[in-house]
């Protein structure tokens, strides 16, 4: 991360005593323009240089399709939708897409040359390890993105990772070096990424867990990690309109009132909520 990047205090949601900070967005948005989109197993890999700030691991953008980026001609526009940053390398921006409903599957079919709105880094990302701890980076499904850039940024770490079968495990090609697991046991361990968390940090609880995927399989690693006192930084899912706090949509419980996950999170400390809640 160059010296110039604007860093600001942000809420200690990592650890405690451990003072989080975030990499600034620019206050506008920019218009990129697509250089590739690679197949990779049930998943997109959108690529697009992009002269912003260099993103902190666990941060997100809001994008958007600068054409055709609506319900139809006569119809509203679609919202931004929000993609947690996969890989920053070299100035060129990476998103991992999986094609779910009509905005997703528009930025799926974006080719070389489409152009691209985006909004970010925004949003708090994940802190380093604390107390000499080992990293253990557990993702699900198209939840993996944020564990590759934190893979690239903190080097050695230990990473598993769950799927639901052969053609959307392709999707750990993203990370290296990692343990899989998969619903219907097509590729690595038959079950869930869960179980391959308990059995590591059942031989070594010196960790530091970092995590995302869909709520239920972070809900199950709250719980894994508070039983053990083993700390844990989740980046939670919500639905989101702006991205910037101002539209309250994307809040979410935690042990202290209230937090919007755009703003106060998405990477949230475990020991802060009492449970993780599925999406409304």
């Amino acid at each position: 991360m160059s010296a110039h990047t604007p860093r600001t205090p942000a809420r200690a949601d990592a650890l405690p005593g451990h003072e989080a900070q975030r990499t600034l967005a620019p206050l506008q948005r920019r218009l990129l323009t697509v250089t590739a989109n690679e197949s990779l197993g049930a998943y997109r890999v959108l690529k697009a240089p992009d002269p912003g700030p260099e993103p902190d691991a666990g941060q997100f953008a809001m994008l958007a399709a600068a054409e055709h980026w609506g319900a139809g001609e006569d119809e509203r526009p679609f919202l931004p939708r929000a993609f947690s940053y996969a890989r920053f390398a070299d100035g060129e921006a990476h998103f991992l897409l999986e094609d779910v409903g009509p905005g997703t599957h528009r930025l799926c079919e974006l080719a070389p040359g489409d152009r691209l709105w985006t909004l970010g880094p925004l949003g708090v990302g994940f802190q380093p390890p604390a107390e000499r701890r080992r990293a253990l980076l557990v993702g699900g499904g198209v939840g993996i993105a944020p564990l590759a850039i934190l893979q690239d940024q903190l080097g050695d770490a230990r990473v598993l990772l769950g799927f639901r079968d052969g053609p959307h495990a392709e999707g750990a090609a993203l990370l290296s070096g990692a343990l899989l697991a998969t619903d219907d046991g097509s590729v690595g361990s038959h079950g869930l990424v869960t179980d391959l968390l308990a059995a590591e940090l059942d031989a070594d609880a010196h960790a530091t867990v970092y995590a995302c995927g869909p709520p239920p399989m972070l809900e199950a690693v709250r719980a894994l990690c508070e039983a053990r006192s083993v700390p844990a930084q989740l980046a939670l899912e919500s639905g989101m309109a702006c991205g910037f706090g101002a539209c309250f949509g994307c809040v979410v419980p935690t042990r202290d009132g209230y937090r919007r996950v755009c703003v106060d999170g998405p990477v949230i400390s475990a020991e802060r909520l009492e449970r993780v809640e599925g999406h409304a």
